[in-house]
């Protein structure tokens, strides 16, 4: 199968790329490293290609806004698509960004209706947290390392790469339970602050960690349950601990 990634060089984009070649898979990296500019489209061509798994995401470079990117990039990769023939979509999303609806969530919001309004057969996939987050959102202090108050039910994000793989598959293969949305969450509600103190722990770091609500509709969104996966939603077996013992 030739998969195409949009972001193949991000967070989940490498793990998709380096599965998706341990399978066998012929790979294109959609991604400004690699000469192609997803948000002005220059360099985007998908010829041949089965599906595109779009696991994309704004840079320090990218102007706008999040919503400006994640339309930008969607209408690109779909016209693309559709030129060139290709069969299917599958963009990762992430759980709660229709509650939330603002920031980074806004943007998510953006890509999930362009991407159901498309043409061709599309499949979303939204999950938690990644464990990697923790460590992202960290803010150094002096003595201290802050934290936003996060409810969440963080995932590896190697799992989340395997299922976009796992649904790309199923789809190409004409396997209709693939399509539409799905959610993949870990398997234990988490606080990012208690994952950031297990982290620092792990690696003799003495600075304590210090959790902060944020300020306005997006930090309530993030306290208080929105970004929690819904009762349907398929839960990884691999735990935070587990996660972190690979990483040393």
């Amino acid at each position: 199968m030739r998969i195409a990634i949009a972001g193949g060089t991000g967070v989940v984009g490498r793990h998709v790329d380096r599965l998706a070649r341990l399978a066998g898979d012929d790979v294109v990296v959609l991604a400004r490293s690699h000469g192609i500019d997803l948000v002005s489209g220059e360099g985007l061509n998908l010829a041949a290609v089965d599906v595109v798994i779009d696991v994309s995401g704004p840079g320090k470079g990218d102007h706008g806004g999040p919503v400006a990117f994640f339309e930008r990039v969607t209408t690109n990769l779909l016209n693309a698509e559709e030129d060139a023939g290709v069969g299917h979509h599958v963009a990762l999303s992430i759980v709660g960004a229709a509650k939330i609806n603002t920031g980074y969530y806004a943007g998510k919001r953006a890509q999930e209706d362009l991407v159901a309004a498309a043409m061709a057969e599309w499949t979303i996939l939204r999950a938690t947290q990644f464990f990697e987050f923790a460590e992202q959102v960290a803010r150094p202090f002096g003595p201290w390392v802050v934290a936003p108050k996060v409810r969440s039910q963080p995932i590896a994000a190697a799992s989340v790469a395997a299922e976009l793989l796992r649904l790309a598959r199923s789809a190409v293969a004409g396997n209709h339970e693939a399509h539409g949305v799905h959610e993949i969450a870990g398997p234990h509600e988490r606080g990012i602050a208690d994952l950031l103190r297990e982290l620092m722990g792990a690696r003799a770091d003495a600075r304590r960690v210090l959790e902060l609500p944020l300020p306005g509709r997006f930090g309530r969104g993030l306290r208080d349950g929105s970004i929690l996966p819904g009762p349907a939603a398929q839960l990884d077996d691999v735990t935070f601990e587990t996660w972190l013992e690979a990483a040393r």
